[in-house]
C-alpha cells in the first residue's frame, strides 16, 4: 500500500475524517513508539510509525483515507509488568477514541501478553501476533440528517424508565422482522416503538452498549458469553453486534436512527454507563487496548507492587480516574454521545468507584467537579449507581448536586414490607416520600432518587414473588453467583406451581409492588417485562444467559394480560396526577407529625400515627393522605397545581385488617379506585363516607379519591 503521510493534528484524538483524508492521534505517556496499522479486506496489514509527538499525543494524516478503513495501534515500551509496564507490539491494540468497531474479540492464546504456559504467569512475554483475533476500529462517516431532532429534557419528576436490553427486548418479538430482531432497528421498529408508548414509560434506560468484551475466557470455557455487557473495550463506538448491518460502520448509523425514531415518540434514551473499569480484567488478562497503549496510565495500581490493580469493582481493574488522561477520555466519551448521538442521560454503573481520588470516596472528586461545570454534561440526566465492593463504597445519598442515585435503601425497605419482614413504618414512610433524609439536606429534590424494586441485576419481579433462594446453576459456578440476599418471598412454594391460593397471592404482590413504586415520590424506574411476568427461573445473575432465560418471552403479553393492562393503567395514573410527581418535598418537614396539610399518615383505626407507632417493627399497616390541592409549587407557567386527593390503605399483615377513615377526612366521600386482590383497576368503585369501615384483605393495598 503506497500511502503519503502528513505529521497532522494531535486533537481531536481518534480517526477524524474531514472528507479528504483522516487524522489518527492516540495517546501514550511512556510509550517509546507507536504504530498506526491498517487492514485491508485480505486483511493484510500496513504499519505505520507515528514520528509526530505532542503532549504526549501520536498523530499522523493520511491523505486519502476514509470511511470503512480499518485500523488499529501497535505500542512499543517497556514489558516491566512489576513498575505498571506492561508493552508488547506485538498486540494489536483497539483505538480508545475508534468511533466504530468491526466484531468481536476471539479468546486465543495470542490476546494475552504473556505465553499461557509461562512459569512466571502474566511476567512471561508472549510474541504471538494478535491480530487475527482483535477487532479492529473502523474510520466512519459522522455525518447524518438528524432532521431537527434535539435531547427532550423531559422533566425528571414526571420521568418513569424503563430499563432494558438491546438486544433481549426484541431478539424473539414475532411481529418485527427477523433480520431487524435484537438490534437498535429492532429498537426503532413501529412495532417497539408503540408498545413502549402503550405502556407510558418516557425513558428507556439501555444497558451497556459500548463496545465490550463479550467472548471472555472463563464463559467460553463453559459455552457462554457476557451478555449485559459490562466490560467495555471502548467508550465511544456502539457495541457492532447490536447492528442490523454488517457493513463497517454502519452500527452508528443505526444507533442513531433508533434514537431519532424513540425521540419522535417521546421517549428518551438513557445509557448504562461503566467508566470504572474495562474489560481487559486484572494481570492475568488479556491485552486489548489501554493495557498494551499506557497500562500505568489508564489502570490504578497497587501503590507497593505495581504489578496488581486496584480493584473496586469485582471485575479485576479499575480506571485511574486520577489521570488527566482518562478524565478527558470520560468527559470527551460523554460529551460525544450528547452532542453527536444525541442521548438524553446516562446511568454510571459503580459511581462510587469514579469518586475515589486515594483509596477513600469523596464527593468532591474531580470527576464530579468537571462534570458539573461542564456546559453540556451539566444539563442531561446523571444517574448513579451508588456503591462500589470497595471499602466504604456504599454512597447511598452521598453524591452532589445535579444527580439522581439508584435507592438501593427503597429497593430494600419495599421489599422488606410487602414480604412482612420487620421493619418501623418511618423507614417506609421515608422511602415512599422520596427520601428526604437521603436527599434534601444537600439541596437535592424527590426526584433524586430513583425508585426501583427490580433491575436487571437480581430477581425479575415475578421471581422475586416466586423464588426464596437464587437458581443460578446454567450459570456454572455451582450457584454461588449472584446476591444470596435477596428479600424474596415465594408466597409458599418454590418456583413454578398450580397451586391456585399461591398463584393467586404473588399475582397480588406483584400489584401491591408496582402500586407502591408508581405511587412513591421520585422516579419510577420499572424492569423491561415485569409488566407482562417475565420469568428468568430464578436466575438473579443473568449476565451470561445470551439465551431465552434473559430475552423476553412475547407471548407472555397475552398470557399474562391482566398485569399488563394492570401496569398500563397505573402508569397513566401516575402522570394524570400530580400529587404523585411532586418537584418539592412535602412542606420541607419532618415526613410524620401533625399540623401538615398536604399529607397525612395514620394508623389503621384513622388516628394519627405516634412516634411509637412509627419505631415499632411489627406494624404492618397504615393509611396515608396525599392532598392534591395543596401542591406548594406552581408549574414551570406559575400556575397553581391542583390536582385530586387520594386516601391509601397498606396493609402487609397476613391477615385482613379493618381500616376507619381518619376523623379529619370524613367531612369527604371516598371512592375506590385500586384494591390489589383485583386484577384491574375498578370501575364504578364503592363509595365510602363518614367512619364507615373498610376491610383491607391481608398483604394489599386500596387508593380512594376524594369526591369534591
Amino acid at each position: 500500500m503506497s500511502l503519503s503521510i502528513w505529521t497532522g493534528q494531535s486533537y481531536p484524538l481518534g480517526a477524524t475524517w474531514d472528507g479528504k483524508g483522516t487524522n489518527f492521534a492516540i495517546f501514550s505517556e511512556n510509550a517509546d513508539a507507536v504504530e498506526l496499522c491498517l487492514f485491508d479486506e485480505q486483511d493484510r496489514e500496513t504499519r505505520i510509525e507515528l514520528t509526530e509527538v505532542n503532549h504526549f499525543v501520536w498523530h499522523c494524516y493520511l491523505p486519502g483515507i476514509g470511511p470503512g478503513q480499518r485500523y488499529g495501534y501497535r505500542v512499543y515500551g517497556p514489558f516491566l509488568p512489576s513498575y505498571g509496564h506492561r508493552f508488547n507490539a506485538n498486540k494489536l491494540l483497539i483505538d480508545p477514541y475508534a468511533k466504530a468497531i468491526a466484531g468481536d474479540v476471539t479468546h486465543d492464546e495470542s490476546v494475552f501478553a504473556y505465553p499461557w504456559e509461562s512459569d512466571d504467569e502474566d511476567l512471561g512475554f508472549s510474541s504471538l501476533n494478535s491480530a487475527a483475533c482483535i477487532p479492529k476500529g473502523i474510520v466512519i462517516d459522522e455525518s447524518f440528517d438528524w432532521e431537527g431532532d434535539e435531547l427532550l429534557r423531559i422533566p425528571r419528576h414526571e420521568s418513569v424508565i424503563y430499563e432494558v436490553h438491546v438486544k433481549g427486548f426484541t431478539q424473539q418479538h414475532p411481529d418485527i422482522p427477523k433480520p431487524l430482531r435484537g438490534t437498535y432497528a429492532g429498537l426503532a421498529h413501529p412495532v417497539a416503538i408503540d408498545y413502549l408508548k402503550s405502556l407510558g414509560i418516557t425513558a428507556v434506560e439501555l444497558l451497556p452498549v459500548h463496545h465490550f468484551h463479550k467472548n471472555q475466557g472463563h464463559l467460553v470455557a463453559k459455552g457462554l458469553t457476557n451478555y449485559w455487557g459490562y466490560d467495555s473495550l471502548n467508550f465511544f463506538a456502539p457495541y457492532s453486534g447490536y447492528s442490523s448491518s454488517g457493513m463497517y460502520g454502519e452500527q452508528v448509523r443505526e444507533f442513531k436512527e433508533m434514537v431519532k425514531a424513540l425521540h419522535q415518540a417521546g421517549i428518551e434514551v438513557i445509557l448504562d454507563v461503566v467508566y470504572n473499569h474495562t474489560g481487559e480484567g486484572n494481570q492475568m488478562g488479556p491485552t486489548l487496548s489501554f493495557r498494551g497503549i499506557d497500562n500505568s496510565s489508564y489502570y490504578r495500581t497497587v501503590e507497593d507492587n505495581k504489578r496488581y490493580y486496584m480493584d473496586f469493582t469485582g471485575c479485576g481493574n479499575s480506571l485511574n480516574v486520577r489521570h488527566p488522561q482518562v478524565l478527558k477520555l470520560i468527559t470527551d466519551s460523554l460529551r460525544y454521545w450528547v452532542q453527536e448521538m444525541h442521548v438524553d442521560g446516562f446511568r454510571f454503573d459503580l459511581a462510587s468507584a469514579l469518586a475515589r481520588e486515594l483509596y477513600d470516596v469523596n464527593n468532591l472528586a474531580a470527576f464530579f467537579n468537571i462534570i458539573h461545570q461542564d456546559p453540556v454534561l451539566s444539563t442531561v440526566k446523571l444517574i448513579a449507581e451508588p456503591w462500589d465492593i470497595g471499602e466504604g463504597g456504599y454512597q447511598v445519598g452521598n453524591f452532589p448536586l445535579l444527580w439522581s442515585e439508584w435507592n438501593g435503601k427503597y429497593r430494600d425497605t419495599i421489599r422488606d414490607f410487602w414480604r412482612g419482614q420487620d421493619s418501623n413504618l418511618a423507614e417506609f414512610a421515608y422511602r415512599f416520600t422520596g427520601s428526604s433524609d437521603l436527599y434534601e439536606s444537600n439541596g437535592r429534590s424527590p426526584s433524586a432518587s430513583i425508585n426501583f424494586i427490580t433491575a436487571h441485576d437480581g430477581f425479575t419481579l415475578n421471581d422475586l414473588v416466586s423464588y426464596n433462594d437464587r437458581h443460578n446453576e446454567e450459570n456454572g459456578e455451582d450457584n454461588e453467583d449472584g446476591d444470596e440476599h435477596n428479600r424474596s418471598w415465594n408466597c409458599g412454594e418454590e418456583g413454578e406451581t398450580d397451586d391456585s391460593e399461591v398463584l393467586q397471592l404473588r399475582s397480588r404482590q406483584q400489584r401491591n409492588f408496582l402500586v407502591t413504586l408508581m405511587l412513591s415520590q421520585g422516579v419510577p424506574m420499572l424492569l423491561g417485562g415485569d409488566e407482562m411476568g417475565r420469568t428468568q427461573k430464578g436466575n438473579n445473575n443473568s449476565y451470561c444467559q445470551d439465551n431465552e432465560t434473559s430475552w423476553f418471552d412475547w407471548s407472555l403479553a397475552t398470557k399474562n394480560i391482566d398485569l399488563l393492562e394492570f401496569t398500563r393503567q397505573l402508569i397513566a395514573f401516575h402522570h394524570e396526577n400530580p400529587v404523585f410527581q411532586r418537584r418539592q418535598w412535602f412542606q420541607g418537614r419532618a415526613i410524620h407529625g401533625s399540623g401538615i396539610r398536604d399529607i397525612g399518615w395514620y394508623n389503621a383505626t384513622g388516628e394519627e400515627m405516634t412516634e411509637e407507632q412509627w419505631n415499632e417493627g411489627y406494624i404492618t399497616a397504615i393509611s396515608i393522605f396525599l392532598n392534591g390541592e395543596e401542591i406548594n409549587i406552581p408549574d414551570e407557567k406559575g400556575r397553581r397545581i391542583i390536582g385530586d386527593s387520594f386516601l391509601l390503605l397498606f396493609n402487609a399483615h397476613y391477615e385482613p385488617l379493618e381500616f376507619t377513615i381518619p376523623e379529619d377526612l370524613q367531612q369527604w366521600q371516598w371512592q375506590m379506585l385500586i384494591d390489589t386482590t383485583l386484577p384491574k383497576f375498578v370501575e364504578n368503585g364503592k363509595v365510602y363516607e363518614d367512619d364507615q369501615p373498610i376491610e383491607v384483605e391481608a398483604r394489599s393495598l386500596m387508593v380512594f379519591k376524594r369526591l369534591r
